[in-house]
C-alpha cells in the first residue's frame, strides 16, 4: 500500500480525504442502508485520484466502480447507466488498463505515458461516438429508460470518455466531467422520488472535482514528460 500511494503529493491525498469525508457524511445523512452504492462511490473516488496520477490501479478500481454502480442505476430503473457501465464503461476500461501497462512512462509502471490524439482519431471517435449514441437511444428506450433524454447523452459522454482514456488522452477527464453533469442531474431527478439518491448525487458532484483536478494533473504530467524530467508528482 505504500509503494501505491507513495506518488500522491498532499494535494492528492487532501482531495481524496475531503471526497471520502463527504461521500460517507452525505450516505450517513440521506442513505444508511444502501452499502452496495457507498462502496461504488468509494471505489469510484479512490479510481479518480489513481487515474489522476496516470496510474493503471485507477483502471482495476473503475473496473469494479462500474461494476457497482451497474447494480444501483438498475435499482431506480436507469437501465441506461447500468448498460453503459456495465456493457460498455467496464469492458473499455479493461482494455484501457491493457493499454496503460504497455505504455509506462520511461519504465515505470505507477505512471502511463501521455499521447497525443492525432486528428484522424478524433474524427474516429466523434463518427463511434454518434453511432454507439444513436444504438443506445434506441436500446434505452425499448427498455423504457427513466430520463431518456440525459440517460442517452451520459452514454455519449461515457464512451468519448472510455474512448480517450484508451488512447491515454489527458481529454479524458474533461469527458468524465461532462459525463459527471449529465449524471448529477440524472440523480437530482431520482431524488426527488427518493431522498436516499441524494448522496449518489453528491458523490458525482464530488467526481467532478475530480475529474478537473485529474485535467489539471495530465496536463503537468504531459508537460513533464515532454521535457523529460524524471519523477515528479
Amino acid at each position: 500500500m505504500k509503494n501505491l500511494t507513495s506518488q500522491f503529493t498532499k494535494t492528492d491525498r487532501l482531495i481524496w480525504l475531503t471526497s471520502v469525508s463527504l461521500v460517507v457524511l452525505f450516505f450517513l445523512l440521506f442513505d444508511r442502508v444502501g452499502y452496495l452504492t457507498l462502496a461504488a462511490s468509494l471505489i469510484g473516488v479512490t479510481s479518480l485520484i489513481f487515474n489522476a496520477k496516470g496510474n493503471p490501479v485507477g483502471q482495476i478500481l473503475m473496473i469494479l466502480f462500474s461494476i457497482l454502480y451497474g447494480a444501483t442505476s438498475y435499482s431506480f430503473a436507469y437501465y441506461g447507466e447500468m448498460i453503459t457501465y456495465l456493457g460498455m464503461t467496464a469492458p473499455m476500461a479493461a482494455v484501457a488498463l491493457v493499454a496503460w501497462v504497455r505504455n509506462p512512462y520511461k519504465g515505470n509502471r505507477a505512471e502511463v505515458a501521455v499521447a497525443h490524439v492525432k486528428g484522424k482519431d478524433w474524427i474516429l471517435m466523434l463518427i463511434a461516438t454518434a453511432a454507439v449514441t444513436v444504438v443506445f437511444c434506441f436500446i434505452l428506450k425499448y427498455f423504457h429508460t427513466a430520463n431518456l433524454i440525459p440517460s442517452t447523452v451520459s452514454v455519449t459522454t461515457s464512451f468519448a470518455a472510455a474512448w480517450l482514456t484508451y488512447k491515454r488522452s489527458p481529454w479524458f477527464a474533461v469527458a468524465y466531467a461532462l459525463n459527471d453533469i449529465v449524471l448529477i442531474v440524472l440523480w437530482v431527478l431520482a431524488s426527488l422520488t427518493d431522498r436516499s439518491y441524494i448522496s449518489v448525487t453528491v458523490c458525482f458532484a464530488v467526481f467532478l472535482v475530480n475529474d478537473l483536478y485529474g485535467f489539471l494533473c495530465w496536463r503537468r504530467m504531459r508537460k513533464r514528460q515532454a521535457e523529460n524530467i524524471p519523477g515528479g508528482s
